[in-house]
């Protein structure tokens, strides 16, 4: 049996001086653009570290200067808008000199358990997509470095988010112009800005003479919930004519388990999700939703932490976004 080949050594800037024939001083001169080489010196420096293969290690010359020029990214892997949302982050992150590390959190896993490995990792700034943590745990964490909440409001932090209410209510206006007035709302529970959009509902129900009529099912921002509410609906007297979920993944749940009871939507029951997700734009669910614009939710919470570390002075900014109504083939008149 043939001896197997140790493996290959990455090559360091001590291999690049012995090929060069020069100190590991002068090598890292070269390395960081500091004069003290003559041009003969840095372009044969240069051409050992090509024939060696070698390139400086930039994380570790960033942390030794303090930088790392890392933004951690706190999302939920199940979620198909923070998906999106981390898709719009790498690219805006790019342009600015950043890297993106990413730290999920899952059913087992919680939200300080995925912060902390973002700071071990020594992440400059964390940007947390929907956090469904309290305001106390967020001012702490805007004590030890940079936060950018993405999703919500946050006192005394940078946030970025959309206008919830107004996004609910122009859902609501829909539902009443097609001739809707059983409107039901599946709420987001305790989910980033659910208090909003159930206020949205109830006042924009007021709005068209319709308080009394307003309906909110306990819910939550996935699919089980939706299909808990579906099925709390199948089993009363009647059933609304409309339902606003709280999220895509809501209406999702919602609308199989109508459609697998024999419930024609938007025949019988028209619904309404929030987000515009890619799961919400297959041709098989054509969802009508309220679109959040991810690619600029991410592009302002990335430039937001980018002027904090160049600022650590600028008073904390909140950007709210106007939603917009994207009407499928779910609703129609009742």
């Amino acid at each position: 049996m043939a001896t197997p080949l140790p493996p290959r050594r990455r090559p360091t800037m001590v291999d690049v001086a012995a090929r060069a024939g020069v100190s590991r001083a002068l090598v890292s001169l070269v390395f960081r653009g500091q004069p003290g080489a003559s041009a003969e010196t840095r372009s044969r420096v240069l051409a050992a570290a090509e024939e060696l293969g070698y390139r400086p290690d930039s994380a570790a010359r960033l942390l030794a200067r303090g930088r790392s020029r890392t933004l951690g990214v706190l999302m939920t892997v199940r979620e198909p808008f923070e998906a999106d949302l981390v898709e719009a982050i790498y690219p805006e992150a790019e342009r600015l000199g950043y890297e993106v590390l990413l730290s999920a959190r899952t059913p087992g896993r919680d939200e300080a358990t995925a912060v902390e490995g973002l700071l071990a990792h020594r992440c400059e700034a964390i940007v947390l997509l929907g956090p469904d943590v309290d305001d106390a745990f967020l001012a702490e964490l805007g004590v030890r470095t940079v936060a950018v909440v993405v999703g919500r409001a946050a006192p005394g932090l940078d946030s970025v988010h959309s206008a919830d209410a107004e996004g609910v209510r122009q859902a609501v206006d829909h539902l009443v112009g097609l001739g809707h007035r059983a409107i039901v709302h599946v709420d987001g529970g305790t989910g980033p800005n659910a208090a909003a959009r159930r206020t949205g509902y109830l006042d924009a129900m007021a709005a068209h003479g319709l308080a009394d009529r307003a309906r909110v099912l306990p819910g939550a921002y996935h699919e089980d919930a939706g299909i808990a509410a579906a099925q709390a609906l199948l089993a009363g007297p009647e059933l609304p004519t409309a339902v606003l979920a709280a999220n895509d993944r809501c209406a999702l749940g919602l609308l199989d388990t109508l459609r697998r009871n024999g419930v024609d939507v938007p025949g019988r029951v028209s619904v309404v999700g929030y987000n515009d997700d890619r799961l919400a734009r297959l041709s098989h669910v054509d969802l009508t939703t309220v679109r959040q614009d991810a690619g600029l939710l991410a592009r302002h919470a990335v430039r937001a932490a980018a002027a904090r570390l160049d600022d650590p002075d600028l008073a904390p900014g909140e950007t709210e976004l106007t939603p917009e109504l994207v009407v499928r083939g779910t609703t129609a008149p009742p």
